[in-house]
């Protein structure tokens, strides 16, 4: 597995573990984050929490005191599975959360592998889980400044990964033209310039004082409208000095100047913004549609028909839509000792056993995964490329709704 992909899948458990986390709550202050940066001793780590749980002994509440003392025992026997705290550390997430009707449910995540190693060390009893360094990881720092603008609105934000945000759409106040002669005309003309004037230093300098707080990550500033009015805003200075300096050129057409001319502007910009996943996610997801409508494709989707392209080394460019939620998970019956492999969504019912129909059923969690690591492991048999396909485009909702989120470039049609 490349080392992009493997960056990139780490990232995906982490995004799916914050969605995870952020939502839990415990009935009192009875969570415990404890997050170990990579130099910190693990001796250290588990002195502390020790401490911790002889301060435990003095909350009043019997429930609570209970409950903070099961989830600081927990992390103390998950921690001792670890020698040191490996190149990233570790983030361990443990207590009891509320699943509904006044009861709640000791739960325990762990994170050892994260796309960027912990700044500092952390622990917390609370009744949420401290996940502040973990959002942080998913930052995107790669980022486009993005600005739109005709006489009549303006609009300007951001496209950084895969994601666009627009900040804030403007709508000015400059008057359209009018049948008026004589000295009335030029007053009104005048008056119109003014107005146009105000409006242009108003919206270049609110996208300036957006955009200087992080002008140190900005890969660049694109620029786009319907008219001639870009080109006026940009060459007649509106813009910060420090702002200006990162204008890319070309200036480009699109059609509207709000949101939805920040979404032309990418697509229309996609060969500047090389760097910005958002336009080679469309174009790999475009070639897919493209090429499963002929007669004969070298395309497929499908998990069946993907493992069969797979096992045959037919795939080029594997696409794995980051919603997937399904796990290749191998069970194991107690009653007749058969095992078997089937994918499975996380929330189904564990299955009976096919041969002797017992419902003595667990998974064998060493040998099951999610399923986007599973198939990127196939594919890395192969050398076929991987890319994992978010759900912030257009078309990456179609993969995910009308294709499965599993579906493939091939090297040659197969049938």
């Amino acid at each position: 597995m490349s080392d992009e992909i493997a960056q990139q899948q780490r990232r995906l458990r982490l995004k799916k573990s914050l969605a995870e986390l952020s939502v839990m709550k415990g009935m009192g202050t009875e969570l415990v984050t404890v997050i170990i940066p990579p130099e910190k001793m693990m001796h250290d780590v588990r002195h502390h929490l020790v401490n911790e749980a002889g301060q435990a002994a003095n909350i009043k509440s019997k429930s609570t005191k209970k409950h903070v003392t099961d989830a600081i025992e927990s992390a103390i026997s998950t921690l001792n599975r670890y020698k040191t705290p490996g190149d990233g550390g570790i983030a361990l997430f443990v207590g009891h959360v509320i699943t509904g009707n006044n009861k709640s449910r000791l739960m325990s995540t762990v994170i050892d592998d994260p796309p960027e190693p912990f700044p500092s060390f952390r622990y917390r009893c609370d009744s949420t889980f401290e996940i502040s360094q973990l959002e942080e990881m998913l930052i995107d720092r790669t980022s486009y400044a993005l600005f739109v603008i005709d006489r009549s609105e303006a609009a300007y934000g951001l496209a950084s990964g895969k994601r666009l945000h627009c900040q804030e759409h403007i709508t000015s106040l400059v008057p359209s033209k009018h049948g008026r002669g004589g000295q009335s005309a030029q007053r009104f003309e005048r008056l119109i310039e003014e107005a146009a004037h105000n409006f242009f230093k108003k919206a270049a300098e609110r996208a300036s004082n957006y955009w200087l707080p992080m002008v140190q990550d900005l890969k660049g500033v694109i620029i786009g409208g319907p008219g001639a009015t870009k080109d006026f805003v940009v060459k007649n200075d509106y813009f910060h000095h420090e702002i200006k300096k990162l204008i890319a050129e070309p200036f480009f057409d699109v059609g509207y100047s709000n949101e939805s001319g920040l979404r032309e502007l990418i697509q229309r910009a996609g060969s500047t913004m090389d760097q910005i996943e958002l336009d080679v996610e469309r174009t790999i997801v475009d070639e897919f549609l493209q090429e499963v409508m002929k007669s004969n494709p070298k395309a497929t989707y499908g998990e069946m028909m993907i493992r069969s392209a797979l096992g045959q080394g037919a795939v080029s460019t594997l696409l794995l839509s980051e919603a997937l939620t399904k796990r290749r998970v191998t069970w194991f019956c107690k009653g007749c000792k058969n095992e078997w492999v089937t994918t499975h969504e996380k929330s189904s019912a564990i299955p009976i056993c096919p041969e002797c129909k017992s419902e003595k059923v667990i998974e064998d969690e060493e040998n099951s995964m999610d399923i986007i690591d599973e198939l990127t492991i196939l594919a890395g048999h192969t050398s076929a490329k991987v890319r994992l396909i978010s759900l912030d485009t257009e078309e990456g909702s179609t993969l995910h709704t009308s294709f499965g989120g599993i579906a493939a470039l091939l090297r040659y049609p197969i049938s």
